[in-house]
Parts: C-alpha cells; structure tokens; sequence
C-alpha cells in the first residue's frame, strides 16, 4: 500500500504536475455611499515555494478590512487586465505592496519572485496604482 502511495506522488512530480496557488479578493463597500474601486481581483506568486501565499491570502484583518480573500486553485477566466511586479517580502502580508525597482533583490525571496494581479473591471486607479508600484501592465483579450 505504502509503495502504491510512494509511486502515484513520484508519478506526479516526475509529469510537471504544479500545484496552483491564487487568492481571490472580493471588495465590498466600506460604508454607505463609498464606491468599491475594485470589486474582484486574484493575484497569485510566481517563483516560489507553495504556501508562499498563505499568509497575504488570510483573512486575519477581516474587521479591519472591507475584502474577503480565499485560496483557491488559480484564478478564474475573465481578467480584463493584469499587473506584473517584482515580489517583496511586504507583499507577502500586502498583496498591494510591491517593489519600484523590477530588479531589487528582496531578502528570503528568490530574485525572479513575481505577483501577477488579474483585474476583473477596468479602471483608470488601477492602472496608475500598477505602474507607481513598479508593476508592468496588460489588457487582456477577452
């Protein structure tokens, strides 16, 4: 039984299987009469360890904050835009917060560490906020 176990996982890892990690951020109003920026976005970590995403996906400021984060598998189909940028330790606990300069190394991470930001609604904020953090933006075909 043990060896049955032992040859499915190395049968897995031998075939490029990856194991996807996302978080998808729905926003709500914060109040009466405060318009919601961005509804929903998903971000997820390239070039690093699995469980990298774990502690910015939670949900620990949930009284705080006005957004509901889940983990989930990857992001879902239908992103109109997308936001590249180089990953810092502060984005780990900030999605938000990412480095100005593409190429600064950030401690503990590997140099080539990347949040990709999926946007489901267009607006002009979003973009500005993208490309002031150092972040490379896309529009996506539908």
């Amino acid at each position: 039984m043990k060896f049955r176990v032992l040859l499915i996982v190395a049968g897995c890892l031998s075939s490029n299987v990856t194991w996807g990690e996302a978080c998808q951020v729905l926003t709500r109003a914060a109040g009466q009469g405060i318009a919601v920026v961005q509804p929903q976005t998903c971000y997820e970590y390239k070039g690093v360890a699995p469980g990298t995403i774990d502690w910015s996906c939670s949900n620990e400021d949930k009284d705080a904050s006005p957004a509901d984060k889940r983990k989930i598998d990857a992001c879902p189909s239908g992103a109109q835009a997308s936001c590249t940028a180089t990953l810092t330790q502060e984005a780990l606990a900030n999605e938000r917060s990412t480095s100005k300069e593409a190429d600064k190394d950030s401690t503990n991470l590997p140099p080539d560490a990347q949040v990709v930001t999926l946007y489901y609604e267009l607006t002009p904020q979003a973009r500005i906020d993208c490309e002031r953090g150092g972040g490379q933006w896309k529009t996506l075909s539908p």
